[in-house]
């Protein structure tokens, strides 16, 4: 700043000299020139003290960012590798997290794929169910069509030979017959029509 203040050009500061003298010949103008000098006096001083603050402020500041700078340089150099390392955790913990998960969802699909064996299963078995209970009416019904029409019942339990019963509801009697299976159908039929 005191360079600039250096290269004033000489012929502007004569004339401007020379325009000082006449004003301080006039006394008025005298007395508002001191006033302006005073007021320019307190103007400098108060421009100097912002001056002399700002430059403690810029100096703080530079002093913080030339210490914030070091800092960063010394977490580049430190943290750098414990940011990767703490980083690396970090998708180690995911992938385990998703290895996991990925295992109960195989679970979870085994255990599914079980319950749908066992649904089949059972639908299966009610399946069976059903077909026995209708083959067992139809037996039933057999029986009971045998028994009204011809007074005789079979018994289908035992498939080593021809057996059942013969009933006689008038007299409320029932007569067990036994034949071989060696026996002629035609002798069978005669023989069970003769006790019905």
């Amino acid at each position: 700043m005191a360079t600039a203040a250096k290269r004033v050009d000489f012929q502007n500061l004569v004339s401007l000299a020379d325009d000082l003298l006449g004003v301080l010949k006039n006394k008025k103008d005298g007395d508002g020139l001191v006033q302006s000098l005073e007021g320019a006096e307190l103007l400098q001083s108060s421009c100097q003290s912002d001056v002399d603050e700002t430059g403690r402020v810029l100096e703080d500041y530079e002093n913080k960012i030339e210490a914030c700078k070091e800092k960063i340089a010394k977490s580049k150099e430190t943290g750098l590798d414990a940011e990767l390392e703490h980083l690396q955790h970090a998708l180690d913990e995911k992938l385990q997290e998703e290895h996991l998960l990925r295992q109960e969802l195989r679970a979870i699909g085994e255990e599914l794929i079980g319950f749908e064996h066992q649904r089949v299963s059972i639908e299966e078995r009610m399946e069976m169910i059903k077909k026995r209970e209708k083959d067992l009416t139809r037996t039933r019904n057999l029986l009971s069509l045998c028994a009204s029409v011809t007074n005789i019942i079979p018994d289908f339990e035992d498939t080593t030979k021809i057996s059942g019963v013969v009933v006689d509801r008038n007299k409320k009697k029932a007569e067990r017959f036994e034949f071989e299976m060696t026996e002629a159908p035609l002798d069978v039929c005669n023989k069970l029509w003769k006790m019905a």
